[in-house]
């Protein structure tokens, strides 16, 4: 399907809908660990939704992502129940993955989410090689590898680019470079300012975008995979965006200048949506979007948190492939 580069109004609304769902359930999730609800760190995208739902907003449901560290986003844009996402944060029976995947490993076939990694940077070699087999195939579906600042200064990234220039792949690369890697700020991780930069020596295009703008997000994408689609090869998209929030909920922060977080925060990528809507839709409207969004993430923690758990038998179901073959 073809696609324009410019959201229509609908779709405007409907990213702005997905990013309130998003960042209710941050909200959500760092409570429920504070509270010693959920076992294990949570990595939030608060301010960074409009990266992983702007990208998703252009593709098609055949079209696959991976994701990363914090991913939520990614897993909202593409269409997933929300109820089963926590429910697979929470280790309950009814996840996606039956309670086995926590909230960075999430995947599902149906919606065209290979899952992500816990290594940094992990989930690039899988999507070139499922890019591969679609250009192998003769398929016109694309895939979008989500991957922080962080991931593009190890070897998988730039091996993966490589491949993807050279083979001119079905891939679109996605960047969230959110200013710091762990604590450390880009800056002292880089020696260049802009990832987008590097592109050029992998013989594909390089767009920097306003990580905090759903639209302008929306449009570098849309070009993006429409290219990819015609055969014309990878594309590297950075967005810029910022990290509100600790590396994760057991980091206790500190490093972050409120000077730079204030003006951030200025910038934050829902209120920016909201003002733009608000010069076609009445504030009455927007206000029933909020509440809407805040139904659905609530009957979404209650139904994870009332789902049960894994049976304890069958803690090693499903960790194994079923083996194949005449040996089997």
């Amino acid at each position: 399907m073809a696609r324009r580069n410019t959201p229509s109004l609908d779709e405007k609304i409907e990213m702005y809908r997905r990013m309130r769902v998003v960042r209710l359930i941050e909200e959500g999730l760092v409570e429920r660990f504070r509270e010693g609800r959920i076992r294990g760190p949570i990595h939030t995208c608060d301010g960074q939704e409009a990266v992983g739902i702007g990208v998703t907003a252009v593709l098609e449901r055949q079209d696959l992502i991976t994701s990363t560290h914090r991913g939520h986003a990614h897993f909202i844009g593409k269409g997933l129940d929300p109820g089963r996402v926590l429910a697979e944060i929470f280790g309950k029976e009814t996840g996606y993955c039956r309670g086995r995947a926590g909230h960075m490993l999430i995947a599902s076939a149906e919606h065209g989410l290979l899952g992500g990694s816990a290594i940094v940077g992990g989930a690039l070699p899988i999507a070139i090689g499922q890019a591969l087999g679609f250009q192998v195939q003769g398929s016109d579906r694309v895939v979008v590898p989500f991957f922080g600042d962080g991931a593009a200064h190890i070897g998988m990234f730039h091996e993966a680019l490589n491949i993807a220039g050279l083979w001119k792949l079905p891939v679109v690369f996605v960047c969230e470079h959110n200013e710091y890697g762990l604590t450390v700020h880009a800056r002292h991780q880089s020696p260049v300012e802009d990832i987008a930069v590097r592109a050029e020596g992998y013989g594909m295009p390089g767009i920097k975008v306003d990580g905090n703008d759903a639209v302008a997000v929306y449009r570098a994408a849309a070009d993006a995979v429409a290219g990819a689609r015609r055969g014309e090869g990878p594309t590297l998209i950075e967005a810029k965006t910022y990290r509100m929030t600790g590396f994760s909920t057991s980091d206790q922060g500190g490093y972050q200048p409120e000077k730079e977080m204030a003006a951030w925060r200025s910038r934050d990528p829902i209120r920016r949506l909201r003002r733009a809507l608000a010069k076609a839709l009445a504030k009455g409207r927007l206000d029933a979007l909020d509440g809407e969004a805040g139904e659905t993430v609530a009957q979404a923690f209650a139904y994870a948190e009332d789902s049960p758990l894994p049976p304890a038998e069958e803690a090693y179901a499903e960790e194994f492939a079923p083996p194949r073959g005449p040996h089997a």
